[in-house]
């Protein structure tokens, strides 16, 4: 059995251990991974963009954000006014500029990365135009008059932080509740530190506020001392984005191995990245974003092996093969077409897949993966004990395309329910278009 870090016997011990670097090497590997671009850098870029008039970045962008508008903006010299652009469709503009898969989405749709394999630099634009207006110390919307409505958004990930601030701006009250210390969901706890630098995710939180009309209460969590029936019964409508609070075990007798995101989480909360315990020889198991996020950052706190082992071909993984591509020139390396069978002698006993017409097969051929420090990354679940009056399909709330859920007055969005794509752009979406069909439907009775 390997246990996790807080339960390693004396055969484990000696692999893991926290401070494998110095200060100032932790400090390099964990700066800014796209530092932002400058003044002259930011004209540059935005001088090659064509500016489309059907412009296929814009269908590519799941919140529609105008493209071309926001870049012609900085081209003139006016990046206040390209950040609005931005945050008009998409108020996390500045943390979706750091965190987006733009290489799948915009940018791969931009007409110059068919010409020249080299698109307008759209995410670093986004970055710079929302970062100069939120140096600004005033927020730059202002809440309509109230309407004497309230709304109970449970989860302030990005769906929620999303709902809430297009409600408030609305006129109408917003309690925002979350079960954890921090606000931000997945942006605080979840993404890799060298994403989003210098706290920006409580630095994004911290001015989404600023438009006012939330109040916060954090330490509340849904089914725990938050019941659906008390929030129904108080407020005038309810948005439900309380993301996925499950992990997927691998089965394994004994089981004990870490989860990749309380790895990830354990990391963005620490003040001293000196003091995270970290593997020799470090596997992580999946395939997705929290898979290279847990593996790159083990290598940058000091592990000298680590091996992503995902059991289908590469081209099915869920990370992007920009990100792909970003941990192996991180030094991790990629095994594919092989699944785990269990912790054996002082490793991960693994069997070689193949996928067939009627799905993936484990064939006999096996190896073992020496490894002091194992990571799974193979999914969340909904902890439906939560949601047990609403409609689930394949594990999530069923919603419909204006976030509506089976029960009158809730709305849901983000991670927990359907139709996203467990990303901050798409979980940004749900909750500002529920937000606005929850504004249709309190307005239609006044």
């Amino acid at each position: 059995m390997l246990c996790s870090m807080t339960e390693l016997p004396p055969i484990y011990q000696d692999g893991i251990s926290a401070g494998r670097l110095d200060e100032e090497t932790l400090s390099d590997n964990f700066c800014d991974v796209h530092p932002p671009l400058d003044l002259h850098e930011a004209q540059v870029a935005a001088d090659r963009c064509y500016f489309c008039y059907d412009a296929p970045c814009i269908q590519a962008c799941p919140t529609s954000i105008d493209i071309p508008l926001f870049i012609r903006q900085i081209a003139t010299g006016t990046p206040e006014a390209a950040a609005m652009t931005i945050f008009d469709s998409n108020i996390l503009g500045g943390m979706c500029a750091r965190v987006c898969p733009t290489e799948t989405l915009c940018e791969e749709a931009c007409v110059r990365e068919l010409a020249e394999q080299k698109p307008v630099e759209i995410g670093a634009l986004q970055r710079f135009a929302t970062d100069k207006l939120m140096e600004r110390p005033e927020h730059p919307y202002r809440r309509a008059a109230s309407t004497g409505k309230s709304v109970a958004v449970v989860g302030a990930g990005p769906a929620g932080l999303a709902a809430a601030h297009r409600l408030a701006k609305h006129g109408h009250a917003v309690t925002l509740y979350e079960s954890r210390p921090k606000s931000g969901g997945l942006n605080e706890y979840g993404i890799a530190a060298y994403k989003t630098v210098d706290g920006f995710a409580q630095e994004e939180f911290d001015w989404l506020l600023g438009i006012g009309g939330i109040t916060v209460e954090n330490g509340k969590a849904l089914g725990s001392n938050v019941s659906l029936d008390g929030l129904q019964s108080e407020f005038d409508a309810v948005f439900l984005s309380i993301g996925l609070g499950g992990v997927n075990a691998l089965g394994f007798e004994g089981e004990s191995v870490l989860p990749a995101v309380d790895f990830i989480e354990d990391l963005r909360q620490a003040d001293d990245l000196g003091k995270i315990a970290v593997g020799r020889r470090v596997v992580v198991i999946g395939g997705g974003m929290t898979a290279v996020d847990a593996a790159v950052q083990s290598k940058l706190l000091g592990a000298e092996d680590v091996t992503i082992v995902y059991r289908r071909e590469q081209g099915k993984m869920a990370a992007s093969e920009h990100e792909q591509n970003h941990a192996a020139a991180s030094g991790v390396r990629i095994i594919t077409n092989a699944a785990p069978l269990g912790i054996k002698g002082g490793g991960v006993e693994f069997a070689y897949t193949v996928s067939g017409d009627d799905g993936l097969h484990v064939s006999s051929e096996t190896f073992v993966l020496p490894a002091d420090q194992v990571l799974t990354a193979i999914g969340q679940t909904l902890t439906e004990d939560q949601v047990t009056a609403l409609k689930l399909v394949r594990g999530k709330i069923a919603i419909d395309d204006l976030g509506r859920t089976s029960m009158a007055g809730v709305w849901a969005g983000g991670d927990c329910a359907t139709g996203g794509d467990d990303l901050t752009v798409t979980a940004v979406a749900q909750g500002r278009d529920a937000a606005e069909d929850i504004h249709t439907s309190l307005m239609e009775g006044a």
